[in-house]
């Protein structure tokens, strides 16, 4: 059996890190607000019959081949695909004969756009339907913020499994009864037609700069409590004018959700980022703010009416990269070839 998959990357408009259990039980209607976008991950399964597990990842050049599913578990070098095999396959590890699963991501690493969440999406939607469909699709975000969380040895950010299992824009919401997605009903072209992403060619590690962030909050360190409900009613405002189709509205509050992270998070910037901030507002930009934790990789700029092409080529000349996408309407998508 060949089956393949892919889901899409995304672009965080507002509330990160207050998606880190418990952060967001200490904040009253905890949300955050992203897009789904075209630049996919990808996988490919195939059962084989020798008994090997064989695992290759394209778009980081790495490849694992081992004999047993115990010696899978044990992987460092793609451990977390490695892990999702286990959990999906061990209960049945009587009747599987061996497997090889190849992924690739268009997403730069380390860009931002969650391109390791969309891609443990896809490997758990091919897996799953591997295995006979065991978890409802709504379950898949769950298994796979724990899985991953395995894999950092830090807590993960429930946000950014959401647009991949159901593109469009998702309003995540972070209660005390569980995590609860939406979708955001807007005019998806209008967004396209305001956002430009630029990649800066620096990855970064949400990882790493969420834990200190984390650490804070937990620590309680002053004014951080006060600086994540910024961040919090930056999500919401945002939902708001969305919601309202006001579009006009949203470049001011990007730019306050940009200024509350640089507060909460000094590291998050770095000196070209700040460069190509300052450019693309000479060009026509409002606001603009990196994806994901900083620090490095991309940065989405929010745009006048009918200056996106301009802002972009301004960024194109001062050395970014600029990385051009659709809204992506639907999510994780799996067929059998």
């Amino acid at each position: 059996m060949i089956i393949e998959a892919k889901a899409p990357t995304r672009i965080d408009l507002a509330g990160g890190t207050i998606d880190l259990w418990p952060l967001y039980l200490f904040h009253d209607r905890a949300q955050t607000i992203n897009f789904a976008i075209d630049q996919y991950a990808k996988c490919r399964v195939e059962t084989r019959t020798d008994g090997k597990y064989i695992v290759e990842s394209k778009d980081r050049g790495a490849r694992v081949e081992v004999n047993s599913l115990e010696e899978l578990r044990g992987d460092d070098e793609l451990s977390l695909i490695s892990k999702l095999i286990y959990f999906f396959l061990q209960p049945q590890a009587g009747t599987q004969t061996g497997l090889q699963i190849t992924t690739d991501c268009m997403a730069p690493a380390g860009a931002g756009l969650a391109g390791s969440s969309a891609l443990n999406i896809a490997v758990c939607g091919a897996l799953n339907h591997l295995t006979g469909s065991r978890y409802p699709v709504e379950r898949l975000p769950f298994i796979a913020i724990n899985v991953e969380t395995q894999v950092l040895k830090v807590p993960a950010g429930y946000q950014d499994y959401f647009p991949a299992v159901y593109g469009g824009v998702s309003r995540i919401k972070l209660e005390i009864e569980g995590i609860f997605r939406e979708a955001v009903e807007t005019d998806l072209d209008e967004l396209e037609s305001r956002v430009a992403l630029c990649f800066t060619g620096a990855p970064r590690n949400s990882g790493i700069n969420n834990w200190e962030m984390y650490k804070r909050h937990i620590d309680a360190a002053p004014g951080i409590f006060e600086r994540f409900e910024k961040i919090r009613d930056t999500a919401l405002s945002i939902d708001e004018a969305l919601s309202a189709r006001a579009f006009d509205r949203i470049g001011a509050i990007f730019a306050e959700e940009w200024a509350s992270r640089r507060e909460l998070a000094p590291g998050i910037t770095t000196p070209f980022i700040d460069e190509l901030i300052d450019i693309a507002r000479r060009n026509g930009a409002e606001a603009a703010k990196v994806c994901g934790a900083g620090g490095g990789g991309c940065v989405a700029f929010y745009c006048q009416p009918d200056r996106k092409a301009d802002v972009e080529a301004a960024l194109q000349q001062a050395g970014g990269k600029i990385i051009p996408y659709r809204i992506a309407r639907a999510g994780v998508q799996i067929a059998e070839v």
